[in-house]
């Protein structure tokens, strides 16, 4: 008890004689939480990396993001000690980093956790040399040792001692590590893919289907909306039920589980269990932009309102929650509010019963699964407590409709009870929110964004992506053109890396086809000659994930796999084939055929792991569709035809309008062979090409759907 006494007492000290380290004059939230530690962080700098040379000392590099709930554990636990934070700065230089501000330096080093531990995540922890070599990798470390896993503290002694006394082994370790991870960046480009690796991933993903709670695998479950995404297409292009059941029973699962916020709308990260009943809190920008594109499709695909309405009410979270003042998006919020995860979601039915009326309140109750006992664990005690995680049984249309004959008003009614509850949760102690605005993230909600206003016929989804777009190219791009990262407290900085390209041109793309500005489609066509110039790997093709001119690191990665967010080659793909059919350039289409070469050996041993790189394969194998309208702007023909297209999923199309009365339309400058494309006997006309072969134009956009789901 007195060391403990003791310890208290240093804190104390400590909090009362703070002083703040390098990261102070930082812009990212993350390394701001840490600017006060006791521990003598740097930013990543040659400051830093010259201080461990001069000083002969091994580098601390710990890497995560603000709502990161082991970040926030590790750095109260460890970085906060006094004690432990006089041993770092004894031993080593300590740097912090930002994962969402500098992915490039975060996927050099997990991949080398990756390689050391087989496994990875965050916080990350490297021990390396002063010239960045890495010697050590871990996640997570406790304070003390316990059950067989190294504390900090004795780690820290350890690579004390080693430092000193077996220099060598390290250095040596350190080269072979850098080698192996130089090694995995070499790639073995193949034929192409083709239809085959559909079907195997397909195959793949029906395997680890659960049947009875949707989604794939065991606990821990994720979204996975490019798995979904995919699948859609398989059932496009196959007609396989299967395939639509797996997406429907997933996306009703996920909507009705505790993974949803069901009285603040919008997603959190993943589920703990395997029913999606218990989530991590965090809610993340990409993930909203994701499972909003997925349910629209979804919606286009069967017509299913619940799927569109989720679509909705996710852009409701992001617009009310996310939305900076200048235009852009915030990047997450965090899991933990007054140092509890999920404190702020969770209720008791005492609670609900003290904002609702008595019948409202038993209403509520029963729909969300309210129960007196509670259904949340407490994570600290693994005991559980009187909260609850509101969650549905069946969806609240069905609902409505087993409850009560009439259904609009039976939904109005609930929806009334659940903005008083919302408006009451308001009140509450928020958790944190991460408002950096990242670029790549903002491409991604400016793409669901583009396509919800598209689908839902909703204007102000179109004016936010476009405001989103007007911040980005006047706050977020430097004098030459060139994108930067990332933006907060009205600085931009950070070169952009391959994602930041890759995501804001795909929604360009999906904002020209919403709104037909070819100022978008130019635009979208500017960016893509930077990303081929600074970016792409002129020897065997694939684009780097950072710039030609980019900071020189261990190495130049290129990234394929899927995961939280697609890869940027990924999403490159699908853009580039895409521009190949809105422009008629065909050199888009042969890089993009070049990417599907690269990494055609790993896509193939492991398709599931590239799901978003085959709807691009998907789009490229074909049929593919290009289709041009020709009409007068706002005229009602006009109008009817667009209307009709948009309600259709039909993922492997492109959409020009060509405006038939203005005389030289813009669209003519940017794509190379419409310019002769006119109105037929005088009215709103389609074009349609399937596999570049043409189809006699038609007045009928009952006859143009019908080409656009015809297979050539």
């Amino acid at each position: 008890m007195k060391i403990i006494d003791e310890n208290k007492k240093q804190k104390d000290e400590h909090q009362f004689n703070r002083k703040s380290n390098k990261l102070i004059t930082e812009k990212s939230p993350y390394l701001l939480q840490h600017a006060e530690n006791p521990v003598d962080w740097y930013p990543w700098g040659e400051e830093a990396f010259g201080k461990a040379k001069m000083e002969d000392k091994p580098i601390f590099l710990s890497v995560g993001y603000s709502t990161c709930h082991w970040c926030h554990v590790m750095a109260h636990e460890s970085f906060e000690d006094p004690t432990i934070a006089k041993l770092m700065n004894d031993v080593f230089v300590s740097i912090k980093v930002d994962r969402e501000e500098r992915p490039d330096i975060d996927k050099i080093y997990m991949t080398v956790c990756q390689i050391m531990t087989n496994s990875g995540g965050w916080p990350l922890t490297i021990l390396m040399t002063p010239d960045k070599k890495p010697f050590f990798a871990g996640t997570y470390f406790p304070k003390d040792s316990r059950f067989g896993r190294i504390g900090l503290i004795d780690l820290i002694n350890r690579v004390k001692d080693l430092w000193k006394s077996e220099r060598k082994e390290l250095l040596a370790s350190s080269e072979k590590i850098t080698l192996a991870l130089q090694d995995i960046n070499i790639e073995s480009p193949g034929r192409s893919l083709e239809e085959k690796v559909l079907e195997n991933a397909y195959s793949q993903l029906s395997m680890r289907f659960d049947e009875k709670r949707g989604g794939f695998g065991s606990a821990p479950k994720f979204p996975s909306p490019h798995n979904l995404l995919f699948l859609l297409r398989y059932w496009k292009r196959t007609e396989d039920k299967n395939a639509l059941e797996i997406v429907e029973c997933t996306l009703k699962a996920m909507r009705r589980g505790g993974i949803y916020d069901q009285i603040g709308f919008g997603f959190h990260r993943y589920s703990t269990d395997v029913n999606w009943l218990v989530p991590h809190f965090e809610k993340m920008l990409y993930d909203q932009a994701l499972l909003a594109l997925t349910y629209l499709e979804a919606y286009q695909a069967t017509g299913n309102i619940e799927y569109g309405n989720t679509a909705k009410e996710i852009f409701t979270y992001v617009l009310r929650d996310m939305s900076s003042p200048e235009g852009g998006f915030f990047s997450a919020e965090d899991a933990d509010s007054e140092g509890e995860e999920g404190k702020f979601y969770v209720w008791t039915k005492e609670e609900i019963e003290n904002i609702l009326e008595k019948e409202d309140a038993e209403l509520i109750e029963s729909i969300y699964n309210v129960k007196t006992n509670g259904n949340y664990l407490d994570e600290a005690s693994r005991e559980k407590t009187s909260k609850n995680i509101l969650h549905l049984k069946v969806g609240l249309s069905e609902l409505a409709k087993n409850l009560n004959p009439q259904e609009e008003s039976f939904n109005n009614s609930i929806d009334s009870m659940r903005q008083k509850l919302f408006k009451s949760r308001e009140t509450r102690i928020k958790p944190h929110q991460d408002d950096k605005i990242l670029t790549d993230w903002n491409g991604l909600i400016i793409a669901a964004l583009a396509k919800g206003g598209s689908v839902l016929n909703e204007q102000k989804y179109i004016e936010a992506a476009k405001k989103a777009v007007s911040f980005i190219l006047k706050d977020l791009r430097r004098l030459n053109g060139r994108l930067l990262h990332r933006y907060r407290e009205g600085t931009a900085d950070i070169d952009a890396y391959l994602d930041d390209y890759s995501f804001l041109i795909w929604g360009l793309i999906n904002l020209y086809e919403a709104t037909f500005d070819t100022y978008y489609l130019k635009t979208a066509i500017d960016l893509t000659e930077d990303q081929i110039n600074h970016f792409w790997d002129s020897f065997i093709g694939g684009f780097f994930f950072t710039a030609e001119d980019g900071e020189k690191l261990l190495t130049r990665q290129k990234e394929i796999y899927d995961g939280a967010i697609p890869s940027g080659n990924s999403v490159a793909m699908l853009n580039l084939l895409k521009l190949a059919q809105l422009t008629g350039n065909q050199d888009y289409e042969k890089k993009a055929d070049y990417i599907s070469r690269v990494f055609a050996e790993n896509v193939r041993t492991s398709p599931v792991a590239h799901t978003f790189l085959l709807t691009a394969v998907d789009y490229a194998v074909g049929p593919n569709y290009s289709l041009v309208i020709a009409g007068d702007t706002g005229k009602q023909d006009t109008n009817n035809m667009l209307s009709e297209i948009k309600k259709n999923f039909l993922p492997n199309k492109s959409l020009i309008f060509r405006p038939t009365e203005e005389k030289s339309p813009e669209i003519d400058e940017f794509s190379n062979f419409v310019q002769y494309f006119d109105k037929f006997h005088g009215k709103a006309t389609a074009y349609v090409c399937i596999n570049k072969t043409c189809k006699a134009p038609t007045n009928d956009v009952k006859k143009a759907l019908e080409y656009l789901s015809s297979k050539g």
